[in-house]
């Protein structure tokens, strides 16, 4: 399953939050830090997907463009992919970027996962009523797509999006690897 979203959105605190593991993918406070799509390897053999987050306005044009061009090519090619995960600041949900994003992966008619993350930064009923709206904007979609509050820093939505995002591989997606790093030993 693939992470996308704009820049600075949580796709990397979200990973790690999913994950159980506070490494695994690079946080920064510096938007645009992942420029490669990063696979992280899950023990049954799936993978996690950090891909480039965009809409970034310092990165250069042609850094912008080829981002663009390697997002929409893995999105509309990968055979392999079984979901997206689309990852939103709750307090700047629905951009066009992310109207984008939606429109790329249509064809693929595979399901879609809003993660509205950053929802320890709006009070309880604020978050619900972003919620609410972005719900009704993906039924234009199709009802394999589906959204959810969470936050990386206070743990709100993880087992939500566990139940989710689970069944898209078959299998717990806990405890990934990076790709090639040897499991090692279990720890307590």
């Amino acid at each position: 399953m693939a992470f996308a979203g704009r820049s600075n959105a949580g796709k990397s605190s979200a990973i790690n939050a999913l994950a159980d593991h506070n490494r695994l993918a690079f946080v920064s406070k510096v938007p645009g830090r992942t420029q490669l799509i990063n696979f992280f390897a899950l023990p049954g053999g799936g993978l996690l997907v950090d891909l480039p987050g965009y809409g970034y306005a310092k990165v250069p044009e042609a850094v912008r463009k080829h981002w663009e061009h390697s997002l929409t090519t893995y999105l509309q090619t990968r055979e392999t992919l079984r979901g997206l995960v689309l990852v939103m600041d709750v307090r700047h949900p629905l951009t066009p970027l992310d109207y984008s994003m939606l429109e790329w992966f249509r064809p693929t008619g595979r399901p879609v996962h809003v993660l509205l993350t950053k929802a320890d930064k709006l009070s309880r009923g604020a978050a619900l009523d972003t919620l609410r709206k972005v719900r009704a904007a993906l039924e234009a979609y199709g009802p394999q797509h589906s959204a959810q509050l969470f936050s990386s820093l206070d743990g709100t939505g993880v087992e939500e999006a566990e139940a989710v995002l689970a069944p898209w591989l078959g299998q717990d997606i806990k405890k990934p690897q990076a790709k090639g790093e040897s499991p090692g030993p279990k720890t307590p």
